[in-house]
């Protein structure tokens, strides 16, 4: 066995996902057609293709602890000129994601790893293309707006192609907020950012 390159995100669901996606690979970022539009909690990293299922295993224990919370993507933001990217924002969901992408890569977990820029989720719509694309994107998308229901993430693996495909989905798995006496070691999901909705705003 060798290595393969994977990542952990949160799938943003139709038709929100293929619009975004289209929308993107109209403003010229030629990888968009091979990236399903996503929130990153675990950007792409390269592991053991033999620590596959330690690291299955370890997701299913973070997906275990959670629950579903209300996510909202509203209007645009973009990191230039420290990085060439253009996004949607994550105005509802964003305490959550935090927490999750932080058990994700936990240090006792099997892909710990350190970030190159603070965890920011969001969800990209132009990467690496000239500025005036990327200046297009960012005013087109600036009155977006859609929510929906977060109940699980995603492990998703690069093939040669450079496409990314989901190897498996992880639920969460409780119906409310884990006790502190229960997940003192883990943490859980702030219960502002864990509401009970079941639909999107």
């Amino acid at each position: 066995m060798g290595t393969v390159t994977i990542g952990v995100s949160i799938a943003v669901p139709e038709p929100h996902g293929s619009l975004l996606q289209q929308l993107r690979a109209g403003f010229g970022d030629a990888a968009a057609l091979g990236i399903p539009t996503h929130v990153t909690l675990l950007p792409p990293t390269e592991v053991e293709e033999s620590d596959l299922p330690a690291i299955e295993a370890h997701l299913t224990e973070v997906a275990a602890t959670g629950r579903s919370f209300p996510m909202r993507l509203r209007g645009t933001g973009t990191f230039r000129p420290l990085s060439p990217v253009v996004f949607v924002q994550v105005v509802e969901g964003a305490e959550a994601c935090t927490w999750l992408q932080k058990e994700v890569r936990d240090a006792s977990g099997p892909v710990a790893r350190e970030l190159q820029f603070p965890y920011h989720p969001h969800v990209t719509v132009a990467h690496g293309i000239d500025e005036a694309a990327m200046d297009r994107a960012f005013e087109e998308l600036s009155g977006y707006d859609a929510g929906w229901p977060c109940t699980g993430f995603g492990l998703y693996e690069q093939g040669a192609d450079c496409v990314w495909r989901k190897l498996r989905e992880f639920p969460f798995g409780s119906a409310v907020v884990p006790s502190q006496a229960g997940s003192a070691d883990r943490g859980s999901i702030p219960a502002a950012d864990a509401g009970t909705r079941t639909t999107g705003r």
